[in-house]
């Protein structure tokens, strides 16, 4: 197969081309066609002598995720069951809200990390995915759109785990937020989850502009390594002293994502823990009551509980927020996600079991 030129860095294609005797500039004219305009055919670059368009074919192929499956919730969500070239498949959710649309993609295929709670995890880690392959979540996602329609912000919280493929997922965001050849998404409107690799956290900050989002879900070392096996490694002490001195920009706050689970991490003395594990740290949380799933044993918490929660942190005066789930009833909600071709994909763990 003909490598993917969507896979080269700008600076590669640009030691292309003048190796090959074209003008620089003409690899800002061929990222425009790739990631503005969409194409998937060299012969749509008009703007290219038929010289350079017939180089580029001969050397290079214009890769392309395909859509094998499309479900749509009754809240409006939607989730894309992505094929990839050797045959493995993600799934991206797009979720709308009022006042922006919303895309939620993945960064690797499986997941190496085993949070206890979450379905990716299940599958294990297949691979990482390409700079392309995670830029393609979006341009596919946008081809879907109806006239008029634009996806306002990306979130770096599919399946996988982002900072455990730094270089694909860097490629990746200097295309998104690009004004000139790239997508042209606002560095503030990308969010990025991850679980808490502290030293490539510290690099991000200090390369992106990027939002940051850290999967804490307790705030016990004991809790939290039960949930989430990369807490031996990077413990719940380091990765808030590491948030305590990342280098922020006046007013941006660090976002926290929290499952809460019944009977595990959702009592008010959990509460009142999070908020000293906080403490000195720029942040708002987002609470997320369980999204139930095949093979877990978790439940979501009571509601009553819920806001109990969410009561001490407001006391505390943290900004929190509860994440109402979205997509559930086609499984796109958070901790869902599997890429799975077979069986009966889309439906929630309760529509299964209901059968």
């Amino acid at each position: 197969m003909k490598p993917n030129i969507k896979d080269l860095s700008f600076s590669e294609l640009s030691a292309f081309l003048i190796e090959r005797k074209h003008p620089a500039y003409r690899a800002k004219q061929i990222c425009q066609w790739l990631f503005k305009k969409r194409a998937v055919a060299f012969s749509a670059m008009t703007n290219l002598s038929q010289g350079l368009r017939d180089e580029l074919a001969k050397d290079f192929s214009i890769g392309r995720l395909s859509i094998l499956r499309r479900a749509e919730s009754r809240d409006g969500t939607v989730k894309f069951l992505f094929g990839l070239a050797d045959g493995q498949s993600i799934e991206s959710v797009l979720i709308p809200e009022t006042n922006r649309l919303t895309l939620c993609i993945s960064t690797q295929v499986g997941c190496a990390y085993g949070c206890a709670f979450c379905a990716t995890a299940l599958l294990g880690f297949k691979r990482n995915l390409t700079s392309s392959e995670i830029i393609d979540q979006i341009i596919e996602a946008s081809r879907e759109l109806a006239a008029g329609q634009r996806i306002t912000n990306i979130v770096l919280m599919g399946m996988g785990e982002p900072l455990a493929n730094y270089a694909n997922t860097l490629r990746a965001i200097e295309i998104m937020t690009d004004g000139g050849w790239g997508l042209g998404i606002a560095p503030r409107r990308v969010t990025l989850s991850s679980v808490g690799l502290i030293p490539q956290i510290q690099k991000l900050m200090e390369e992106t502009n990027v939002s940051l989002a850290i999967s804490l879900h307790a705030a016990s070392e004991a809790v939290r390594g039960k949930l989430m096996p990369v807490n031996k490694k990077y413990s719940l002490q380091a990765l808030m002293d590491c948030c305590r001195n990342l280098p922020l920009p006046r007013r941006k706050r660090i976002t926290f994502e929290y499952v809460l689970l019944r009977g595990v991490n959702d009592s008010v003395a959990d509460a009142t823990a999070l908020c000293r594990v906080l403490g000195g740290v720029p942040s708002k949380v987002n609470l997320i009551p369980f999204n139930p799933h095949p093979e877990s044993e978790f439940e979501r918490p009571a509601d009553a509980d819920v806001k109990r929660f969410q009561q001490v942190l407001f006391d505390h005066n943290i900004q929190v927020n509860v994440r109402r789930p979205r997509g559930d009833d086609i499984a796109a909600a958070c901790g869902q996600l599997q890429g799975q071709a077979e069986g009966r994909w889309g439906e929630s763990a309760a529509q299964r079991e209901a059968c």
